[in-house]
């Protein structure tokens, strides 16, 4: 059995190690074609986005069938208490929004690995354990090699704690989320404000010393640069975004050159 034919794709650790950027997109469309269509695309991930997304979970494993089918990395950012069946369902990584503490963590890495490394529940019957045909020690050693912790620092006390939630065992990237940071220092949805970009500067420098993988919000180039000079090298722009930007260029050029589409 070769690694492409397991429901569990395990490449983002080795991604997150290296040296190279990784880059994505937050998807809340509750839509497999789409997650087949980024891949297609040449992302290297997708954020399979159960916080804000309006995907259930029966969506939610077809999409990840789809990411694996299409040769893309399925993240899925849910709540702490979806863990358990997101996991199982095959997902290659977990984004956990609104991390704050170093207690809660370890907590987070503790529900998502198989013991020894966590407490995470046995249940080899599932589609991350091919419904039993992949299971027992062999899914176990997979899981817990293959999977990643992402956690989202969303607000001034999480950066303060950036080094320290970062240097967390288990947990493999570290993401700041530059919206709900700006809106937790008082400044909407003005991330640019330079206290708010201080603040992800900070945040940014902690993760690496600690030597985990940064990641942020990436909408253009011109913000990868910026980040990247930071320290940054897990980017994520929003499918949305990407799609109702290219439905408005389309739609700014009249009728006619729309038909020709």
């Amino acid at each position: 059995m070769t690694e492409s034919h397991y429901p569990l794709d395990g490449r983002l650790p080795a991604l997150l190690r290296g040296q190279q950027r990784v880059r994505g997109l937050f998807n809340g469309l509750p839509s497999p074609a789409i997650v087949e269509m980024c891949g297609y695309a040449g992302f290297d991930f997708i954020i399979i986005d159960n916080e804000h997304g309006s995907a259930d979970l029966g969506v939610t494993e077809n999409m990840l069938r789809a990411a694996r089918a299409s040769g893309i990395i399925p993240v899925v950012r849910c709540f702490a208490h979806d863990l358990p069946r997101v996991l199982d369902m095959g997902a290659s990584a977990v984004q956990i929004p609104m991390v704050e503490s170093v207690e809660q963590a370890r907590e987070l890495a503790a529900r998502v690995f198989y013991p020894p490394k966590g407490i995470r529940g046995s249940a080899f019957s599932t589609r991350a354990a091919g419904y039993g045909a992949f299971s027992g020690a062999g899914h176990t050693q997979r899981s817990n090699e293959g999977i990643c912790l992402i956690v989202m620092l969303e607000t001034p006390q999480a950066i303060a704690r950036a080094y320290d939630i970062a240097s967390v065992e288990g947990v493999d990237a570290v993401f700041i989320g530059p919206n709900d940071l700006a809106h937790a220092m008082g400044h909407g949805s003005d991330w640019n404000a330079p206290p708010v970009q201080q603040a992800i500067g900070q945040g940014l420098a902690a993760i690496t010393s600690a030597g985990k993988c940064p990641g942020i919000i990436a909408l253009t180039p011109e913000d990868e640069e910026k980040y990247a000079a930071l320290g940054a090298r897990y980017f994520a722009n929003v499918s949305t975004a990407l799609i109702t930007r290219a439905f408005k260029q389309a739609a700014s050029r009249g009728d006619e050159a729309v038909l020709r589409y």
